[in-house]
């Protein structure tokens, strides 16, 4: 069965979104101090791959909750394997919102990946 063509576009008048993308050489754990880190040359092991995931939630656009900055999706990932911080690291932003002209309700999400690390202490 075929949904007519007004239906289509009621829809996607309806839920509308973005996202946008970008990468990172290191990102370390908000609670570390990377510039002595960086000075000593600290060896590390790698513990693998690990994502981490941050969002904000609106109603009416009035009514936040939650918290989508990028170092609580940093760290939400790194809370995964105890790492110290995460090396080619790829994050991603979302917006999505449902009936965006009266901002019924709306999230946006920010998403890492990468390779987490371990600093070796000498």
């Amino acid at each position: 069965m075929k949904a007519p063509k007004w239906i289509t576009i009621i829809l996607l008048v309806l839920l509308a979104g973005c996202s946008t993308a970008g990468n990172l050489g290191i990102v370390i754990r908000s609670s570390a101090d990377p510039i002595s880190i960086l000075k000593a040359a600290n060896k590390f092991e790698e513990l693998g791959f690990v994502e981490g995931k941050a969002c904000r939630h609106f109603v009416l656009a009035l009514i936040p909750w939650g918290n989508s900055d990028f170092q609580t999706a940093v760290d939400d990932a790194l809370v995964q394997n105890g790492g110290d911080a995460l090396v080619n690291v790829t994050t991603e932003s979302s917006l999505y919102g449902f009936i965006p002209i009266y901002n019924v309700y709306s999230f946006t999400c920010t998403r890492v990946k990468g390779t987490a690390i371990k600093f070796i202490k000498k």
